[in-house]
This record gives C-alpha cells, structure tokens and sequence, in this order.
C-alpha cells in the first residue's frame, strides 16, 4: 500500500479531494470505498504509512484544519471538512 497518491476516478474536475487515513482503520477504508464507488478523483495519505518530514507536514496540514489527528478526514475543496465515516456528507458535498 502506498502511503500517498492519488485515484484518478471516473468523475474528474468537480471537485478537489483529499483523503486522510490510517492503513488500519476501517473507517477509512469505508471512506475510501465510498469515494471509489462514486468515481471521484481524490488524492490520499495514509498517514501512518508516512515518515519524517512528510509526516510532520502532513500532521501540521491536519493541526491548521482544526482536524487533529482523527481519521478518516476528506478535505474537499480545500476547506469543507468531513471527519469520520459519514456517507450522507460525503455525497452531499461531492454531489453524488
């Protein structure tokens, strides 16, 4: 499993996606599923797979959204925040 990368999916440009997880959450991996399913393009760190200076700019992204360190996260379109597996919010936000 990568750490960070990004899944081109079938619905590209509407929206500007990034996931935030943990290789071991199911949540996560709900949440990841969730934005395949709906074909969006999203681009994905998993946080616990990163090391060093990425890690910390990555954990310093999550401090200045006001996140923490809570998983899954889905920035979409730089400021709306979704924390947690929370399927409604997700397609409301992506239009789906």
């Amino acid at each position: 499993m990568e750490a960070i990368g990004r899944v081109p999916g079938r619905v590209v440009g509407s929206h500007r996606t990034k996931f935030y997880g943990l290789s071991t959450c199911v949540w996560c991996k709900k949440a990841r599923q969730l934005l395949e399913e709906l074909g969006a393009e999203f681009d994905y760190v998993y946080v616990d797979l990163v090391e060093g200076k990425d890690r910390e700019a990555v954990l310093a992204e999550l401090t200045r959204l006001g996140r923490g360190e809570t998983f899954p996260t889905l920035v979409i379109d730089g400021s709306d925040c979704i924390v947690g597996f929370k399927p409604d919010e997700i397609r409301r936000a992506l239009g789906s």
